[in-house]
């Protein structure tokens, strides 16, 4: 897909007036064969289009109108998520229900046959007529949907004389097509919600007076007045006041978080007491919730498994049933000498329980709605296939720095030899890391500024992954590192080893500050452990995750007494990045399902092997948006035992909507052959094992800890 979408434009549209998920798959599959299109892939729930290729508008439109949908091209600023109105639906199934009721009566009271039958006639055409238009349309296709079985079926039972029958079919499919466009818009919900929880208009200062603006006219740059318990509307860096901001919608963070100048806030988050003066940093269709909408829409792109199976079953099984159908029609008659009409009858029967609505609704509402919720907590999956991977899980490899620690390293000692000063041995090292994006090195810089020296950037740093760097400083080639850095250049470390030792077994990281031959001092910097880092290594054990180990590049005595706080499985330090992309390999020729917890950017190789890259804190990192399978939109590990139970419970509610999809239609064609099927049984069992799955799915939706945990 990522080679596709590098050598074809994509264009996207809105499909309005989805109500059927079966539909909407047809209609996708009509688009993709389409002269120019390379893939196109449509979000029954969003009304999301996306096209590889050429697009073009009119022959799109063409084959919505076909289906009865509205095309549009696909405007960022406006609404993605249409919910339908069923008032016309509604009505029809009111009017055939009206009309079936009055004509079942005067049909038992003797009345006129003329009339009672002009009252099936009405409810037929009432409750079929959207159907019948839906038939007519897909017949020359060879697309044999719902339309054309419900049509087949009801036409049929006129020809035969069963008007109550066609009747009663045509009023509960009427009633189907009701209660399906309902639970699909309160799954569509799900995602509207989302979308309304940044404003439309924000107030923005220009040329020193205070308007109101529509965010699509918002640049970056423009400054955002915030007034107390405003919703933030775009994204942004405060450059006056202090405040606390709810950032549960983009985190999940259930505290709100004390926010000052230079700390980022987040469009669609929530202003405490103080006021704010917000300098916009993104425009509104790259804002971190923008980001998060458009993933979590696009997140049915990735097929998951058990959907992938649904949709090669079902190809299989309706040409089965259909051929069945015939059968049963012509074989009894033909060879056996029994009554057509009977037989018949028995055909159509199957014929309107043969459609697998139910079974393709099993799945992906159950994806949509378990991404949706996890949203909502802070946690972003990418894909039903991510989402059924993380509850297979058998081991979970973690970073160190910033995903089991708080990744806010301090200088807890200097010690310098006999020539040097400590401030100025601080100092040198600041000058030197100074060049340095990584976290142990900015602990330098800080503490050497706290102390008042003023950090003068050296000359010609260079890094040396997995070991540190060097850098000249006032004419002098310093090296700042690891031991493994000295020991390659044959310094001589005997004198400072058992200082080493010492800070080592205390939990430190131990930086040695030096040249190629000699030992100038060593800082020592230590990360604290995050708090739920214990609690959340216990709840994944609890959860039946076999093996939990830490990858880090940090010394082992100090890898060694991280662990032993937050009770880990097994620990390997002293890495470089290719001997993390090996662990990550020995554990999944091991385990067979593993995924690594990292930041997404240093972790890069390793997340992208593993079975699923999960990256920490991604509200404020684009790349982890974009590196990472799940991205733990705050820093807090509570959220993955979370994302485990969510993901295991959606593959048992799927599990289930399979299995009873497919019990209920085995039950059904059983029920043919005896004549125990009658055509308004069978549309019931239909609709009602839809409805029922569909309900099912939308467990996923509740809150944590509303609902029973299965």
């Amino acid at each position: 897909m990522s080679e596709i979408r590098k050598q074809k434009p994509i264009a996207e549209f809105q499909v309005q007036g989805i109500s059927c998920l079966d539909c909407a798959q047809k209609f996708e599959q009509a688009v993709r064969q389409l002269p120019g299109v390379v893939q196109a892939a449509l979000n029954p729930l969003s009304g999301k289009l996306s096209v590889t290729g050429t697009a073009d508008l009119a022959a799109i439109r063409r084959l919505g109108s076909e289906e009865g949908y509205a095309v549009d091209p696909f405007a960022a600023a406006t609404d993605p998520v249409v919910l339908r109105q069923s008032g016309s639906e509604l009505w029809r199934a009111i009017g055939s229900a009206v009309a079936l009721v009055a004509g079942f009566s005067l049909e038992k009271l003797a009345g006129p046959q003329s009339l009672y039958l002009t009252l099936y006639v009405a409810a037929i055409l009432l409750g079929g007529w959207g159907n019948f238009r839906k038939a007519v349309r897909a017949l020359p296709r060879g697309n044999f949907n719902m339309s054309v079985l419900m049509s087949a079926a009801v036409i049929g039972a006129v020809a035969i004389g069963q008007y109550e029958e066609a009747a009663s079919v045509a009023f509960l499919y009427a009633v189907s097509e009701l209660l399906e466009s309902w639970t699909m818009d309160k799954a569509r919900r799900s995602l509207r919600e989302l979308i309304e929880l940044a404003p439309g208009v924000a107030r923005i200062r220009r040329d020193g007076e205070e308007q109101n603006i529509h965010v699509t006219e918002i640049v970056t740059g423009d400054i955002m007045i915030v007034r107390p318990g405003d919703r933030i509307a775009m994204d942004g860096v405060i450059v006056g006041g202090k405040s606390s901001v709810n950032q549960a919608p983009i985190t999940g963070e259930s505290a709100p978080v004390n926010k000052k100048p230079d700390d980022e806030v987040f469009a669609g988050t929530l202003n405490g007491p103080g006021a704010l003066e917000v300098s916009v940093t993104k425009l509104v269709q790259d804002t971190t919730l923008a980001r998060i909408i458009r993933l979590v829409e696009s997140a049915q792109a990735e097929r998951a498994p058990s959907q992938a199976f649904v949709d090669r079953f079902a190809a299989v099984y309706t040409p089965v049933v259909l051929t069945l159908a015939v059968g049963i029609a012509l074989l009894p008659p033909l060879v056996w000498g029994y009554q057509w009409t009977e037989w018949i009858y028995r055909a159509l029967a199957l014929l309107v329980v043969a459609c697998p609505c139910a079974l393709v609704v099993s799945t992906p509402v159950a994806i949509v709605s378990a991404i949706a919720a996890a949203a909502r907590q802070g946690v972003l999956i990418k894909g039903g296939l991510y989402l059924e991977a993380v509850g297979t899980l058998q081991a979970i490899a973690f970073d160190k720095t910033g995903t089991l620690t708080r990744g806010e390293p301090e200088v807890t000692d200097v010690i310098a030899t006999a020539d040097w000063q400590q401030a100025e041995l601080l100092g040198k090292a600041a000058d030197v890391e100074a060049w340095s994006e990584h976290p142990l090195a900015a602990a330098i810089v800080r503490a050497a500024e706290q102390q008042g020296h003023v950090v003068t950037p050296a000359e010609d740093f260079l890094a040396i992954v997995g070991r540190g760097g060097r850098a000249t400083v006032a004419e002098e080639l310093l090296y700042i590192g690891n031991s493994q850095l000295f020991d390659e250049r044959g310094a001589d470390l005997s004198l400072a080893t058992d200082e080493i030792n010492r800070l080592q077994q205390a939990g430190k990281t131990v930086m040695i500050v030096g040249t190629a031959e000699t030992v100038m001092g060593l800082i020592a910097v230590a990360d604290t452990v995050r708090p739920d880092s214990a609690a959340t290594i216990k709840a994944l054990k609890k959860a039946g995750i076999q093996h939990v180990i830490m990858l880090t590049g940090d010394n082992q005595k100090t890898a060694q007494a991280i662990a032993a706080q937050v009770g880990l499985d097994e620990i390997r330090a002293e890495l470089l990045p290719e001997d993390k992309l090996a662990a990550i390999k020995e554990l999944l020729a091991k385990y067979g399902q593993v995924a690594m917890v990292g930041d997404g950017i240093n972790d890069a190789p390793a997340l992208a092997l593993s079975t699923v890259g999960i990256a920490m804190g991604g509200a404020g990192s684009a790349t982890a948006l974009e590196a990472a399978d799940i991205v733990l939109m705050a820093d807090d590990l509570k959220h993955l035992p979370f994302t485990i139970q969510l993901s295991r419970r959606a593959l048992q509610i799927i599990r289930q909507n399979i299995g009873f999809s497919i019990a209920i239609k085995v039950v059904a064609v059983l029920a043919v052959f005896p004549g125990w099927l009658t055509l308004w049984l069978a549309i019931l069992a239909d609709m009602g094992a839809t409805l029922l799955v569909t309900l099912n799915s939308l467990r996923l939706l509740a809150k944590p800890g509303t609902t029973r945990q299965d």
